[in-house]
């Protein structure tokens, strides 16, 4: 009989005994058996990826979407696996979103047929919608609830590795629920962290893991995020002796919860005391759950206090989660991509603490896990999983380097998108080479079938046969107005070069901020010619001189060195970048207006650079400063 993990290797997870109590994700043994799983999936990652994928074709090879391709006549079961890998990239095309959403709103709908999968889809999932500004629905099915806790014992297996944990501790997890709502079909649709948070597989992890979060259900699936973000603080400083790490989906909910707690602490402290709970809290059952969940304490309430005085009035909230939780190991939390402006924030309050990287995915699917969790934010990789989906990789090369280092360029097309990349032809996750950047294709059980994610990454190197990625960058998230192209990775490299102006050092050589940047976004701005640049800063604490903000956007406007940028600013064919400053709280009213559309604030993603029309009215209507480069004279 096959194991539960045989089962996931073919990408078959057996429900049954996927709830199994014995499954015990603190017990070594258990630790072991995962790692060896993976071990022997990633010595053989080509070959399990042939198989995943012949799996996944076997499923669904009778759907509408595969029979338009394939016929009716396949026999999946006759073929050698290898010969149906050929024969499914040779006649399945790539796609993107926009080419499957019909066939995902007729599921939407209504229609029950064999659309996408053989089994029936009665959930789907929303994406962040923070690469072009809307939502997109994405099929969401057990398997997905099954991945991703499966994703998470195999992470904890190897982070147990360097940071053991003390079974019955609990989480401080800042985690949110998305409101919900069904569609003209009948089907639920919410962000894939509230489908999970709702799920079984949910439940089984904080059983078989003995580590439950502080908060009950209620608090997480609240739908006010300020007040759960309250609920969350308060039963973690009544538990805060027996937390053992702090986590959240993304690094930026971290911080915005910490950065509430500076406001907040006062009256969490007499909440406290007294046992009772703020009016901010206004939901009835949020209110009953959480006062069931602690008891009044004035002696923690009065040691807590005490921290925070301290904290505040010397150290500038240095060192904040190890002061009040000692016990906490790590924080973990997804903190690259679009979570590396977070990062400084996110050390001044962890101080020595360590930043552990969470493990690599989207709402499409999960795709890479993190087996060095000592590695620091800015060294991390992911370790393919050839397990969840089928990988195909799109080599991607600048155009300045086409000639220069690519003389076979027969297999290279020139790409559709606005970025400054050429393609060559998808390859097989055993095909991949160290230090190229590729676009990452999914074909996935949910339904996806040669998908294009939209990601780049960087190959950095094999974990025995499986590759080991980092992620560069979204390719739609461009800033550009004519020859010159600078991705997500440029504008936050541009950015911290600016923003490093706003902070000094005391004698102790600690960094202290007279003034800090709360969260930035930018915008190609062509209402006028030439076009410029425009990013919009927020910044928190001493008024800053404007002289300094002039520098910084002088400096921010150097920073960019892509060819074809300093170029157009030479010819004046791309005007000065300009500088907005927003007013305090602007950067939350983009987060409200996102959350009021169905987003989730543990899968909310600031978008780096918008031309959502919603997004730049908000921008506008709070700037109250200006300032216009002088980098180029």
């Amino acid at each position: 009989m096959m194991t539960i993990l045989q089962e996931a290797a073919v990408g078959e997870i057996a429900v049954g005994r996927h709830l199994d109590m014995d499954y015990i994700i603190g017990d070594q043994q258990i630790h072991d058996e995962v790692v060896d799983w993976f071990e022997g999936i990633a010595e053989n990652a080509g070959q399990t990826q042939t198989h995943t994928l012949q799996r996944i074709i076997q499923l669904n090879h009778a759907t509408e979407y595969l029979r338009r391709y394939f016929g009716d006549d396949l026999r999946v079961r006759d073929m050698d696996p290898a010969e149906l890998e050929s024969l499914f990239t040779s006649v399945v095309p790539l796609v993107s979103h926009p080419d499957l959403d019909p066939y995902i709103q007729r599921i939407a709908d209504g229609d029950s047929s064999p659309i996408l999968t053989s089994e029936p889809i009665t959930m789907l999932s929303l994406s962040s919608g923070t690469t072009d500004g809307r939502p997109k629905y994405v099929p969401f099915t057990r398997f997905s609830a099954q991945s991703t806790l499966q994703t998470f014992r195999l992470a904890a297996a190897y982070r147990s590795r360097v940071f053991p944990i003390r079974p019955g501790g609990r989480i401080l997890e800042f985690i949110y629920s998305s409101k919900q709502f069904l569609t003209k079909g009948g089907l639920s649709v919410g962000t894939a962290t509230t489908h999970y948070f709702a799920s079984e597989e949910f439940k089984t992890k904080q059983k078989s893991s003995k580590s439950f979060t502080c908060s009950p259900y209620e608090v997480i699936s609240g739908g006010d995020y300020k007040a759960t973000t309250y609920c969350h603080l308060l039963l973690g400083l009544a538990l805060c002796d027996q937390v053992e790490f702090v986590t959240s989906t993304f690094a930026y909910s971290i911080v915005q919860a910490f950065a509430a707690f500076e406001e907040l602490w006062e009256e969490l402290c007499e909440d406290l005391r007294e046992g009772s709970l703020s009016s901010r809290v206004s939901s009835p059952e949020m209110r009953m759950a959480v006062l069931k969940s602690f008891s009044p304490n004035p002696g923690l309430a009065t040691r807590i206090g005490s921290k925070c005085r301290e904290l505040k009035m010397r150290w500038n909230w240095w060192r904040l989660i190890p002061t009040l939780w000692p016990n906490a190991k790590y924080i973990y939390s997804i903190m690259t991509g679009s979570m590396q402006p977070y990062l400084n924030k996110l050390r001044h309050y962890a101080g020595d603490l360590p930043l552990i990287s969470a493990d690599y995915g989207s709402t499409e699917s999960w795709i890479g896990v993190n087996l060095e969790p000592s590695n620091p934010p800015d060294k991390v990789s992911f370790t393919a999983i050839p397990t969840f989906s089928y990988f195909e990789f799109i080599p991607l090369y600048n155009y300045k380097q086409q000639g220069e280092d690519h003389r076979d360029i027969s297999n290279i097309t020139i790409s559709s998108t606005t970025d400054d990349f050429s393609e060559g032809q998808p390859l097989p996750l055993s095909r991949v080479k160290v230090g190229q950047h590729y676009e990452i294709v999914l074909t996935t059980f949910t339904g996806l079938y040669r998908y294009r994610l939209g990601d780049v990454v960087e190959v950095t190197g094999f974990y025995k046969g499986s590759p080991q990625l980092t992620f560069v960058c979204r390719r739609k998230l461009i800033l550009t107005i004519n020859i010159d192209k600078n991705t997500e990775k440029d504008l936050q490299m541009a950015v911290e070069k600016g923003s490093t102006l706003l902070a000094t050092q005391d004698k102790n050589m600690m960094m202290m901020s007279r003034a800090e940047l709360v969260d930035f976004t930018s915008h190609a701005d062509v209402t006028e010619q030439p076009g410029h640049y425009v990013i919009y800063w927020e910044v928190k604490g001493e008024a800053v001189e404007e002289a300094v903000l002039r520098e910084c956007c002088s400096a921010m406007d150097a920073a960019f060195v892509d060819h074809g940028y300093v170029v157009s600013r030479r010819t004046n064919s791309i005007g000065r970048l300009e500088l907005r400053v927003v007013e305090k709280g602007t950067f939350g009213k983009i987060l409200e207006h996102y959350i009021g559309n169905g987003a989730a604030v543990s899968q909310f993603k600031m978008p780096r650079c918008t031309n959502n029309q919603v997004l730049l009215t908000i921008l506008d209507r709070c700037t109250v400063k200006r300032f216009w480069s002088s980098a180029y004279g």
